[in-house]
């Protein structure tokens, strides 16, 4: 068991290493600036990204190569090697969506693996959003990745925002404990509900009745699914909620807060992510005693002298999962960063369908056919409302 734990951990971590360095290098050949000019979606904004809407508009950091002269040479000498990166970047996004997939399954795996042995799920959110900063950490030390520079207001500014950063992975594995992973996924699936509400009301903004319209298969095929599901529990369903409502408000206050502003220096969508995960650790761990206080310490040992578990092994199953938590959301950033709206929200709808499908494998979870419907029909509404939303976008 420790030999399999171990080996997945430094498969997770290389390959993490390796496609956040590729993104770097990759991002200073002159074939990627060429392409990125060619109106190709790169980057998007930090409040957009943290907002997670499908019709964000993408960052433009191009530079014009045309511009410099000699056109007709310099184009001749750009023929061969635009080929080759155009083969290059197909590889490379397929890699970061494959990466995305593995380590979002991987996380929901372990994470609901630590929670059937271990009922502390503020101890375990805890502990998976620390395991983050053993990440970042040393690549802003090693100086592989720029460390952002932030001043006390920057911080007063984001501090709203890594509080609901909290409640969306609190209560995202509060609901993975309290009941299966597939139905909490299936009812995170009506998170564009409680955004579209959210939006209205403190942003006051209104969306054409064709997006509103896609938001009925979202209701509809939740609520069939939570009246048929087997491992029905209110907790599970109220706290997938909680996490809904926390990353809708998250959006909110990512648009009225940081829309138009520069904030510290170095603080792209990775770096807003990782600062976001030491504050939020911080937040974490006061509420963590609060609520359950140092009762993890005494379940572990009993695990560990019931034979079940070595110190070592159980400390690398637990961390296993927070680093597959950051990982995925590491490489998510790489991944939707290179493609457009549509192809993000037919790959975001994919991502829910592989995890609920790995996860019902994985556990054996049994699915009643009003469940797998009302799932289905869910799934389907989040893709049309993606969809719907991009087409609005484009009409702005």
């Amino acid at each position: 068991m420790m030999s399999y734990y171990s080996k997945q951990f430094l498969l997770f971590v290389a390959l993490t290493l390796a496609s956040t360095g590729s993104s770097f290098t990759y991002s200073k050949n002159v074939n990627h600036l060429e392409r990125t000019n060619a109106k190709n979606y790169g980057q998007r904004k930090l409040s957009n990204t943290l907002a997670r809407e499908s019709n964000a508009k993408p960052l433009l950091t191009s530079l014009a190569l045309s511009a410099s002269g000699g056109g007709a040479a310099v184009a001749a000498d750009l023929v061969e090697p635009t080929k080759k990166s155009a083969l290059l970047d197909t590889l490379e996004t397929g890699m970061y969506f494959g990466l995305w997939y593995l380590f979002n399954i991987g996380y929901n795996i372990y994470n609901k693996q630590a929670l059937n042995v271990l009922d502390y799920p503020w101890t375990i959110a805890t502990i998976q959003m620390t395991v983050g900063i053993a990440y970042f950490l040393p690549l802003w030390i090693t100086g592989l990745r720029k460390a952002p520079k932030l001043s006390l207001g920057d911080l007063k500014t984001l501090f709203p925002i890594a509080l609901l950063h909290c409640g969306v992975h609190v209560g995202g594995v509060v609901s993975m404990g309290a009941g299966a992973v597939s139905f909490a996924h299936i009812v995170k699936a009506s998170e564009p509900v409680v955004t579209c509400m959210m939006n209205a009301a403190f942003l006051g903004q209104f969306l054409s009745p064709l997006v509103y319209a896609t938001l009925i298969p979202i209701i509809g095929g939740v609520a069939i699914a939570s009246m048929k599901e087997l491992s029905f529990t209110w907790l599970a369903l109220g706290s997938a909620m909680l996490s809904n409502v926390s990353s809708a408000a998250r959006g909110v206050f990512a648009k009225k807060t940081m829309s138009g502003k520069k904030i510290g220096e170095n603080l792209d969508a990775q770096n807003l992510y990782a600062v976001l995960t030491a504050m939020s650790t911080a937040i974490l761990i006061p509420i963590m005693f609060a609520v359950e206080g140092t009762g993890f310490i005494g379940a572990f040992k009993k695990l560990v002298a019931a034979g079940d578990f070595t110190n070592k092994s159980l400390a690398t199953f637990l961390a296993l999962g927070g680093a597959c938590y950051y990982a995925y959301n590491e490489v998510a950033f790489l991944a939707l960063g290179k493609v457009n709206p549509v192809t993000h929200a037919v790959g975001n709808t994919v991502k829910r369908v592989v995890i609920i499908v790995a996860s019902v494998i994985a556990f054996k979870t049994p699915m009643s056919r009003g469940s797998i419907v009302g799932s289905s029909i869910a799934i389907f509404g989040t893709l049309l409302y993606s969809l719907a939303m991009n087409s609005e976008g484009k009409k702005k």
